[in-house]
């Protein structure tokens, strides 16, 4: 995540050695689903709302689970009040199939930002490998837990993170090894830099566990729910949409592919105050789109 090298080779020597039972074939060991990612109890400190929105008077402050992504649960006294009928219910406004990124973004909604993707590493370098190896079922079920949240419960509810992109993405980052250690420091998984993590963390009021993971997963989650609402504020008008239907042959031509590149080379590489929409890193994008379609990790 946020690197300026390819994790390619990392994929296509993974899926080469799950395939062929050699080197990391241990992975296919079965085991137990998951239990969902331990979450605290309660936020602390300020709202973590990502736009500065406060909540409405009547509404409680939201619990840690609601916060980062959870569907906020019913208050048990609250009143539930009559569905409106048919006839009273106004049309549902439809969304024009194609929406082209603006040639001169808005501001950005947050000044606070991640920090910049490290240096590359060394030529040569081998990856390290750090405590037991999830299984294909435990990635599987971490990754669908973390595509299935609601990362923007009140100013964003719309924002959702398609499961073949996550699972796509984590393939193409890591061929789905949990304890693999990249040279420029991208850990399992989501392959997160540590100091990605430790703002997500501080932004949303966490302290995920970039080495579990099952917090992998939801941290690489959160992370591109976090690109996909800054980079859509700033050249889809807050439209969220993250379909591949609405990309054409030009790679900067939709909010899909604009993530995936940032998620690679960072937001800044991206989205920039008053330049148009750029993706610098087509090899990454388009690698990640195929996958997302053809990844033998889809089966498992």
């Amino acid at each position: 995540m946020g690197r300026r090298v390819t994790r390619w080779g990392v994929a296509v020597v993974a899926a080469t050695l799950l395939l062929t039972g050699g080197g990391c074939a241990t992975v296919d060991t079965p085991a137990e689903v998951p239990a969902p990612v331990a979450l605290p109890e309660q936020v602390s400190g300020e709202s973590t709302e990502p736009d500065g929105a406060v909540p409405e008077e009547a509404s409680p402050t939201p619990s840690a689970v609601e916060a980062m992504g959870a569907a906020p649960k019913p208050s048990a006294s609250a009143s539930r009040s009559p569905s409106p009928s048919p006839t009273t219910r106004s049309p549902k406004p439809k969304r024009a199939k194609a929406t082209a990124p603006r040639a001169v973004p808005k501001p950005p909604t947050e000044t606070k930002v991640p920090p910049a993707p490290p240096k590359p590493a060394p030529t040569g370098c081998e990856p390290s490998y750090e405590g037991d190896q999830a299984s294909r079922a435990q990635a599987k079920a971490a990754l669908t837990e973390a595509a299935g949240r609601t990362y923007w419960p009140t100013s964003a509810p719309d924002i959702r993170i398609p499961s073949d992109l996550i699972m796509a993405t984590a393939w193409q980052e890591s061929g789905w090894q949990s304890n693999i250690v990249a040279c420029d420091g991208g850990i399992g998984l989501m392959q997160v830099m540590p100091d990605t993590a430790t703002w997500m963390n501080q932004r949303f009021g966490q302290s995920y566990d970039v080495r579990d993971y099952r917090d992998n997963a939801y941290l690489g989650g959160t992370y591109l729910a976090w690109l996909t609402k800054y980079i859509g504020d700033m050249y889809f008008d807050a439209d969220y949409r993250l379909d591949a239907d609405l990309c054409t042959s030009e790679l900067n031509s939709c909010l899909l592919n604009a993530v995936i590149a940032a998620y690679n080379y960072g937001h800044g590489a991206v989205a920039r105050e008053g330049q148009p929409l750029t993706v610098p890193n087509p090899s990454y994008v388009r690698n990640v789109r195929a996958l997302m379609t053809e990844c033998v990790c889809l089966g498992f």
